[in-house]
């Protein structure tokens, strides 16, 4: 990449000089709320660092839009330990750093869309649109209108991720690149995982130990994890990626070390998910691995953390009480009353956004006064928005599906790989709460928007689109131009 290109990119050039005008007065506005600000924050250090980090995302939005993307996908996977902290609450709102970054993500997208819509193929963006318009009048008919609006603004976030991958992603390199952000966000959870296991491994409780690391619940970990193993798998066997034999044991130790940490999150659906995604890969890839695979039953019911989680299947199935059931009869049943409970009249829009979880004191018995998630997307989102939002929902990741099958053409390993993480997204989505994971969702879609952008880069019928539009080719761009 041509160094006079880095160099009128990042740096703010005469044209700049209203972006450089209003870093000053935010700076002298600074300067006048932060006594106030300080007294809001009850002078705790974690909140205090809040509002210089905000001015830190605000200077690089205005200046360095791809450092800063950078920085979010590399770090946000480590950001829950620090930004729980930094929540505090104005009136019924409560926000933190968190929210800020959310913002800052929305924010970035708006503005590379702006400069470069031609980045951004219109069928990608119209495959987000109906269910984006569903959801928004989801939150028009919302019982619960502050929870509404943040899982709007959530749902806004994934979109955007989603849509600066296009602007990261303009070869097969840089898609290549993405992948490798991605992996190196897994290091910092991956070594807190050993500060977890320290502090916290001889736990007790009903279900003993379960490793989170810097996520905020097991289960979010281990689906953090469901991504980045076969992310690890496509970097080892991928041979447009040149690994030294130094590198290759060293990532292949990392991927034997991920497995165990996801053997400790004790989240089955996350291992029925990883062992789908080794089965597809072996039977279309490498079929001795199938050998392998046929040992792992044995091998894993030696591992007292599996074998416990396995056999708690078989017991708790009656529904009397969260206490007296397993995680799955205790769904069934949340699931049955929401289900029952419905009207007729609300099977097609819905009871609107965050209606399951305000109802579900009503409708499920064992609630004991707490607002409960269907730990069920599709049970959720047809609660939530009807027949037409699960339709919605649906079609969009048909698209993803559909779109990413046409990676085959160029690269078969990539299109296994990510259309394996749609898929088995799909399938947790029938156990858990995916939708509400943001972290792991804000990867997730930054994986599969890299993927799209790659087919729109490289496949003739989505690629001849943009040279109709007389845009330079592909291989003349450096990778931020």
């Amino acid at each position: 990449m041509n160094t006079d290109t880095v160099h009128t990119r990042w740096l703010p050039g005469s044209s700049d000089k209203y972006a450089v005008l209003a870093v000053v007065l935010l700076a002298l506005v600074a300067g006048i709320v932060v006594p106030f600000y300080a007294d809001v924050m009850d002078y705790k250090l974690a909140r205090l660092l809040a509002l210089p980090a905000f001015l830190l995302f605000g200077f690089l939005l205005l200046f360095n839009r791809m450092l800063l993307l950078t920085l979010i996908i590399v770090f946000r996977s480590a950001g829950d330990v620090i930004l729980d902290s930094t929540r505090f609450s104005i009136g019924a709102y409560t926000t933190g750093l968190g929210g800020v970054i959310n913002l800052c993500v929305i924010l970035l997208a708006c503005i590379l869309v702006i400069e470069k819509p031609s980045y951004l193929p219109k069928k990608m963006a119209m495959a987000w649109l109906p269910f984006l318009l569903v959801a928004f009048f989801g939150l028009v008919i919302s019982p619960e209108k502050g929870d509404a609006i943040r899982t709007y603004l959530t749902l806004l976030s994934y979109f955007a991720v989603f849509v600066s991958a296009f602007y990261f992603v303009r070869s097969a390199k840089d898609f290549r690149h993405c992948v490798k952000l991605v992996l190196w966000s897994s290091v910092l959870p991956a070594i807190y995982s050993l500060v977890d296991i320290a502090l916290n491994g001889r736990a007790g409780g009903p279900e003993g130990f379960r490793l989170q690391s810097t996520f905020t619940h097991p289960n979010i970990f281990a689906f953090y994890l469901m991504l980045i193993i076969p992310l690890t798998l496509f970097t080892l066997k991928d041979k447009a990626t040149q690994l030294s034999s130094g590198t290759r044991v060293v990532l292949t130790l990392y991927f034997v070390y991920l497995l165990a940490l996801l053997v400790l999150t004790q989240t089955r659906s996350a291992w029925i998910a990883c062992l789908f995604v080794f089965i597809g890969y072996a039977l279309f890839f490498e079929r001795r691995y199938l050998l392998y695979l046929m040992l792992l039953p044995v091998v894993a019911l030696l591992v007292p953390e599996i074998r416990d989680r396995l056999l708690d299947l078989g017991s708790g199935t009656e529904a009397v009480g969260y206490a007296k059931l397993n995680s799955f009869a205790w769904r069934l049943s949340i699931w049955e009353s929401g289900l029952q409970w419905m009207r007729p009249s609300h099977y097609l829009f819905g009871y609107g956004l965050e209606g399951f979880r305000h109802f579900s004191q009503t409708f499920f018995s064992a609630a004991n006064k707490i607002s409960w998630g269907a730990h069920n997307v599709y049970v959720q989102w047809f609660f939530d928005a009807g027949v037409i939002g699960l339709c919605a929902y649906l079609f969009l990741y048909a698209r993803m599906v559909v779109i990413l099958k046409s990676l085959a053409r160029i690269d078969k390993l990539a299109a296994f790989i990510t259309i394996s993480i749609v898929i088995v997204y799909l399938v947790v989505s029938s156990s858990d709460n995916m939708f509400g994971y943001l972290v792991f969702n804000w990867y997730f879609w930054f994986v599969v928007g890299a993927g799209c952008a790659l087919v729109a880069m490289t496949v003739p019928s989505i690629a001849s689109k943009h040279a109709r539009r007389n845009e330079p080719p592909v291989q003349a761009r450096g990778r931020y131009e």
